[in-house]
């Protein structure tokens, strides 16, 4: 019982002696500052290993000034080397090969005469209608003095005309045909294959040698319908030839107004200047010039991010990196033409370009000029 009673007295003596007012929050403003002060020295600790808040902050970047430039953008196509004059000449008759006047590899002009087809038969044809052909002449030469002399009748003399010329006639027909048992070169240039024997038996269309020449090449290639807008004749064209370790520049001659129904596309056609190291069936590869700008600005394709807003690049803003958007063009050999959102004099952020924000502070380590 007495214990009990003790209890109630202890508790009112404790609550007589915790601090009331002002004295309380006193003691509550020194525990903080006691814990600020701890927590400066722990913040100043911790700063001393790891750097300030800034430098963490600040990212190694790279920039380049924006310079316009002039910029083309092409188009790469697949081509193959062909000569301006790849024929093969054809006999128009068939018959007997009884003679062959060149070889292969061996340079021909236009109209030479290639091979001779046996036309034996023919060439006496000829000469017996040579023969009746004098005669009729003869004949006619005779009658006509007759007749400037009032001798004789007009029919006769008319008869005589007539049979002179055609006996004329009658011979150049068959010398015509002869002609058709000979294959003649039809361009002047390299025989450049050749597989004729003697009394091998040679057909109009079927036997004959392939003459090529060699020094007017040009490069054909077929073009995509959906640059039908943007190629035209005339356009610059780059040409590199891997097989011949050879490149050179020349323009387009010609280019085709019909889509090919089959391939979708259209074909182009690029004369070359004479060259030694290029022969036909070589594969090209053509870089056709379809838009040039010559002031420009291009950036790294690298540099351009993407966003559900838009496209845009980072600057170099006085240390901060700033975020711009951008309007893209063309893209061509890892560049991208800028239409709008720079402009020249500005510092691109190139290499880290990824690694910043909208904000952040940058150190450049290497600046250039595009």
């Amino acid at each position: 019982m007495k214990k009990l009673l003790y209890i109630p007295a202890i508790l009112i003596l404790a609550a007589c002696s915790q601090p009331k007012g002002k004295d309380a929050k006193l003691a509550e403003l020194a525990k903080l500052k006691t814990q600020q002060a701890d927590l400066n020295t722990k913040i100043a600790k911790l700063q001393a290993e790891v750097g300030t808040q800034d430098s963490v902050k600040s990212t190694l970047v790279n920039t380049q000034e924006i310079k316009p430039v002039k910029f083309t953008n092409y188009v790469q196509l697949q081509g193959r080397i062909d000569a301006q004059d790849n024929v093969v000449a054809y006999p128009q008759a068939s018959g007997t090969i009884t003679a062959l006047y060149v070889k292969a590899g061996q340079h021909v002009s236009k109209g030479q005469v290639l091979a001779q087809l046996d036309n034996s038969v023919l060439m006496q044809n000829i000469a017996q209608a040579q023969a009746q052909a004098t005669l009729a002449q003869t004949v006619y030469q005779r009658q006509k003095n007759l007749w400037d002399q009032k001798i004789g009748t007009e029919v006769q003399y008319l008869q005589a005309k007539s049979n002179f010329e055609a006996g004329e006639k009658q011979v150049s027909s068959l010398k015509q045909q002869a002609n058709m048992y000979r294959i003649t070169s039809p361009i002047s240039g390299t025989v450049d294959q050749m597989d004729l024997k003697l009394g091998q038996i040679a057909s109009p269309g079927a036997t004959g040698m392939r003459i090529v020449n060699a020094d007017v090449l040009k490069v054909k290639a077929d073009v995509p319908e959906s640059y039908a807008s943007r190629i035209k004749q005339g356009d610059n064209v780059k040409i590199v030839v891997p097989d011949a370790n050879d490149s050179l520049t020349a323009n387009v001659s010609f280019a085709a107004k019909v889509i090919d129904a089959a391939s979708r596309s259209f074909g182009v056609e690029i004369k070359l200047p004479e060259r030694k190291t290029l022969r036909p069936n070589m594969t090209a590869v053509i870089k056709i010039a379809d838009y040039s700008s010559n002031n420009a600005i291009v950036i790294p394709l690298n540099t351009v991010q993407r966003s559900a807003t838009g496209d845009y690049v980072f600057v170099n803003y006085n240390g901060i990196a700033k975020k711009k958007n951008v309007k893209l063009g063309t893209t061509y050999g890892g560049k991208i033409e800028i239409l709008s959102g720079l402009a020249s004099g500005e510092q691109l952020i190139t290499d880290g370009s990824s690694e910043v924000e909208d904000g952040d502070k940058i150190k450049v380590t290497q600046a250039s000029s595009n």
